[in-house]
């Protein structure tokens, strides 16, 4: 197949979680002989820390502003068989107008925050990514959040076929690596601030820091403010690029996910960051989310608090029952949450949407 899609960004991995899972799953789709163009606007903060200048498997196509591009996005979509745009694609709504026009290419909508999506339409805020008629115009919409969020999908926008896509990891970009002392701690986290998460943040690993004054914690990610509570014994690393994720992860005894407030609330809704720390081998720490189960077995495969003594007993657990839990989760990314995994079964998606895709008529557009 050929794929467009009109994103947010696949070429920073500064404060987003979208450039990540694109990159693996472009990966896997080229294996798969396929290929895909993304389109995605040229912003400044993410340029300044751009770290992939070239799509694996498919091409980058950068673009100061929509005028400049629309001529040349509308001739990939003639030639695709299938156009995605995504939420937060900061041309969503001009982008939707040009791929619902397209007689050929499938027309998918992938909707990577689908919690936060219907979160603001319920509170009376249409995101900016979404035009008047919601997501009826499409053939097929995915979700990177399964369970109520599907319902509320075609409930609220009109989306007619809704399907899961969730999250994945590249076993060959996040593996286990030789320790690094910057990353060494007794419990880390990764993540982008958002004020949704603070509370649970530091419930289990600020709180907990506190009390374990001997032991070392660390938080890598971005946007963190200036009055974030700390204590003497955590290390901030303000930004961790993805080729450093397994460092980060290989380092730490064990590693803390903690879920966006709308997300929790919607359940379904694994992060990329919990299938990249057992893909590392690192056993992990959640919060507790409806549906986690059906993801990581909760006290075999991962550990689950909601409160800081939790966060304290799973520290104080042998490390050969760590280890043990790691190996465990490790194993059942292989077998079920893989980039591999996630490209068949976007295949699947597509191929079921409507009748099986013809062979492209055209050759290289817009070359």
């Amino acid at each position: 197949m050929r794929i467009v899609v009109f994103g947010l960004t696949v070429s920073s991995s500064w404060g987003n979680g979208h450039a990540t899972l694109w990159r693996g799953l472009c990966r896997a789709l080229a294996r798969r002989g396929h290929h895909v163009v993304f389109f995605e606007r040229d912003v400044p903060y993410y340029a300044d820390s751009r770290d992939l200048h070239e799509l694996p498997g498919g091409r980058l196509v950068l673009y100061p502003a929509w005028h400049d591009v629309s001529r040349k996005a509308e001739r990939e979509i003639a030639a695709a068989d299938a156009a995605i745009v995504t939420s937060y694609c900061p041309d969503g709504i001009a982008a939707t107008d040009l791929v619902l026009q397209a007689s050929r290419a499938l027309r998918v909508f992938y909707d990577l925050d689908t919690p936060v999506t219907l979160s603001r339409l319920k509170a009376g805020q249409r995101p900016s990514y979404l035009g008047p008629d919601g997501l009826s115009g499409f053939d097929l919409v995915l979700s990177y959040t399964g369970g109520s969020a599907l319902d509320g999908l075609a409930r609220t926008l009109g989306a007619r076929q809704v399907a899961p896509l969730y999250g994945h990891v590249d076993p060959d970009m996040h593996r286990p690596v030789a320790p690094n002392p910057a990353f060494d701690a007794a419990l880390s986290y990764l993540g982008t601030y958002a004020e949704d998460r603070q509370p649970a943040l530091e419930r289990l690993l600020v709180e907990a820091a506190r009390r374990r004054p001997a032991e070392r914690f660390l938080i890598g990610g971005a946007q963190y403010p200036c009055d974030h509570p700390w204590a003497e014994n955590i290390r901030f690393v303000s930004h961790v690029p993805p080729a450093d994720h397994p460092a980060f992860f290989s380092s730490c005894r064990l590693t803390l996910n903690v879920t966006r407030r709308p997300m929790a609330a919607m359940g379904w809704c694994p992060s990329g960051r919990l299938f990249e720390a057992a893909a590392c081998g690192a056993p992990m720490l959640s919060d507790l989310w409806s549906g986690l189960d059906a993801f990581f077995t909760p006290g075999e495969e991962i550990l689950v608090a909601e409160s800081s003594e939790d966060a304290l007993a799973a520290l104080d657990l042998p490390d050969a029952d760590l280890k043990r839990i790691a190996n465990r989760a490790r194993e059942r990314v292989f077998a079920e949450h893989t980039s591999e995994r996630r490209a068949a079964e976007f295949e699947r998606l597509v191929g079921g949407a409507r009748p099986p895709i013809r062979a492209p008529a055209l050759a290289h557009a817009g070359a």
